[in-house]
Parts: structure tokens; sequence; C-alpha cells
């Protein structure tokens, strides 16, 4: 009987939804819109003045996966820097300039590959959308009209009471009109809101009213787990309508972790290419191991392969065998003993004392084989059970 491989499809899974169409920019290196992959963002946390920290920050970052990266300019010392950063940094540089109209021509000077302006908190700014329009086009540097809840122009209050999906959403179309009256139409745009359903409906109906790439963002999403949550809900809401061309989560936590849940979010939609799975049970009073022990073993184990293998971690007999036998790599624990299987058969059973080594054996040797076939590009993934 011909053995039936049960673990990653080799075509991926079809998307949710038709991307929506929009115009596509390029930030540096990086194309935004128009059917391009949807890239991750962060942001630095050091003081851009501390060149040597940030360009640190930003190989971490960019070690992590991270595509584009924005930088604080709020000082005149933060501005003199930017030149060499956009000049060092591995990947595109955005200037984020708030409240100085000047900062905005000293990045595009610069030659930071993007400046986002929020037109809620820079003083004149509207007057001086000429000058801004022609520098940032005899330079090719993109403008993102970044619009928040928590510094929405005076204005708009009044007229809406409070930061409601139509005043962010009116705030961003009326800053882009002023840059097309100048005939300046490379832009993309974000209109922020902690909230994730005011969010939700904003770029809803952002994404009806015009056509520029959009940037996603849920801005003061929370610490980790909270933050994490509600990026999570929103980004998988308007990714899976097509909805989105580049992404920063805003955690109270570490820039890298931030990439991370980015790009998990992605993974999770079919949206980026797949590697390191692992797929484990949330355990119950079934389970005849330590789940949780042996996810976290496996998972450090197997950290920073790069293959697309699934490995299932599982814990019981109700569903370990099923799920082991569809994955790459699992294993089906109980009774002291782990059966391990490769693509969908049983290649041997080990002592529970022996299953984290084994499985990390057995992954090893299907990496080293993929990497002979010519098929290691993907992401692998990993069941625990």
């Amino acid at each position: 009987m011909t053995a039936v491989s049960l673990g990653m499809p080799a075509v991926p899974a079809p998307p949710l939804a038709e991307r929506r169409a929009s115009r596509r920019i390029q930030v540096g290196p990086v194309a935004v819109g128009g059917g391009a992959p949807v890239s991750v963002q962060s942001m630095t946390t050091t003081r851009t003045s501390d060149i040597g920290a940030t360009l640190q920050q930003i190989a971490e970052l960019t070690a992590t996966g991270c595509q584009i990266v924005r930088v604080a300019c709020p000082t005149q010392d933060d501005a003199d820097a930017l030149a060499t950063i956009a000049r060092k940094s591995q990947i595109p540089v955005i200037a984020d300039i708030h409240f100085q109209p000047k900062y905005v021509f000293a990045a595009i000077e610069a030659g930071c590959a993007a400046v986002r302006v929020n037109p809620g908190n820079i003083k004149q700014f509207d007057d001086r959308v000429k000058e801004i329009a022609r520098a940032a086009r005899d330079h090719g540097t993109p403008i993102r009209i970044g619009v928040n809840a928590g510094s929405l122009d005076r204005r708009l209050l009044q007229k809406y009471g409070r930061a409601t999906p139509e005043a962010l959403v009116e705030s961003a179309l009326w800053e882009a009109s002023l840059f097309e009256e100048h005939g300046f139409r490379d832009i993309k745009i974000s209109v922020k809101h902690n909230d994730p359903v005011i969010m939700i409906n904003a770029y809803r109906m952002l994404a009806e009213a015009c056509d520029y790439p959009l940037h996603l963002g849920v801005t003061e999403a929370g610490p980790a787990f909270q933050g994490t949550v509600k990026s999570a809900v929103a980004f998988g809401a308007l990714l899976s309508e097509g909805i989105g061309d580049t992404i920063r989560v805003s955690l109270s936590a570490p820039p890298a972790e931030e990439v991370k849940v980015g790009i998990q979010i992605l993974r999770s939609l079919g949206l980026k290419e797949r590697r390191l799975e692992i797929v484990s049970c949330p355990s119950c009073g079934r389970a005849q191991v330590d789940v949780y022990k042996l996810a976290e073993e496996v998972t450090a184990g197997l950290d920073g392969m790069e293959v697309p293998l699934r490995v299932a971690v599982m814990g019981c007999v109700v569903n370990g065998p099923g799920e082991a036998r569809e994955a790459d790599l699992g294993v089906a624990s109980g009774n002291g003993k782990g059966q391990i299987f490769v693509k969908g058969e049983v290649v041997k059973t080990v002592p529970e004392s022996k299953i984290v080594e084994t499985l990390i054996e057995e992954a090893m040797k299907i990496a080293e084989q993929m990497e002979k076939d010519g098929t290691a590009s993907g992401e692998p993934a990993v069941t625990v059970s």
C-alpha cells in the first residue's frame, strides 16, 4: 500500500478574500500596496540621536523579520542623526514626525525611505503641504498620513464629539486631498484607534473611500498579552477581507516581540510563507504526559529552523495519533512512551524521556533531506497536543 503524506500541503490554501485593489508605493526596496505581500513594521525605542543604539536595535529587528522600521524624530539632534541611520540601516527607515514641519524636510533630505506625519498635531501643517509635496516628489519619498485617535484635530473632535470612525477617516482623506491638490499621491494612510471595533470600522470605511495602500495598527494596544489579542482580532478581521498592505503591532513590550506577533498573524492567515509551526493541545485530564513541558522543549530545540515543517506534540490517545499522523513529524504520547510519526507513518516508539531528543533528531533529518531535494523554502509547522 502506498503511503500518503499528510503533512504541509504542497499548494497553499487560497486566501480568505481577494486583496483590495490599491495603489503601489515603494518604501525603499519594499513595495507596499498594489498586490505586494503584506509587510511587517515596528518602531525603535531608542533615542534616535543615539545612532549606535538605534542601529543596534534596527539590526535586532531585522534579524527577527522586520521589513520596515520607524524612528522617532522629536528633536533637532534626532533629525541630525537620520542621514547616518538611513544610510546604515539594513531595512528602510521611516521618520516619525510630530509637531514640527521642519523635521519633515530634514527627514526627506536625510534620505529616509518615507516620512510619517500626523495631521492632528503639526501646527500649520496644512499651510506647508505644497512645500512638503514638492520636496517629497523631488526625492521620491512617500508620505504616510497617520491619524491617531489620541491626537485627532480639535475641529473634528468638536464635530463628532469623539474619535469615531467617521472622524478618523475624514481627517485622513482631508489631508490626502491637500497633497492631491499639488499632484502628490505617493501616499499610504493609517487610521489607528485603541478600540479594535472602531479601528476595524474606520479601515473598512477608508478602504471604500480611496485606493491608497493602508497601514494597519491598533494604537496603544497595551501589554503583550492584551495587545496581541487586540491586534490579532483587528488585523484578522481586516486582512481576511483583503484590507491592509502593511502592519505594525503596537505592544508595551520590546519591539522584536511586535515583529514576532505580526509575522505570526500573517502566517496564520496564509499571507506569509510558513516556517516552523508547532501544533499542540491545550492539555486536559486525559493527558498522560506533561504536554506543556514537551511543547516548550521541542519548540526550544527547533528554534531557528527555517524549513517548512509541521511538528505535532500530542498528549493523549483521543486526538494524538490522528494529529501526529497529519503532521510532517509528530508524537502521540501515553503510558510512559511516545509513538513517533514521520509523514503519517509510525517509525519508532521511544520512552517518554527520549521523546524530545528523538523529535529533534528526526526534524533535523527531514530538514537535511528537504535541503537536498530543494524543497526547504517555506515554513515548518509543529503541532503540540
